[in-house]
């Protein structure tokens, strides 16, 4: 194997795991708006019920 195609196939490697972290992040970050949103609407209608 030649030295550029390796260095292609690590940099397709580096790139396609950068990918997939990002992936994960957004999940996550969605994740965790959804469960902020939820709690903030469960404060809300707990203090107008008052």
């Amino acid at each position: 194997m030649s030295k550029a195609m390796l260095t292609l196939l690590c940099l397709a490697v580096l790139v396609l795991s950068a990918c997939a972290n990002t992936a994960r992040g957004f999940r996550q970050d969605g994740v965790e708006t959804g469960h902020a949103l939820d709690d903030a609407t469960h404060r809300v209608l707990k203090s107008t019920s008052k």
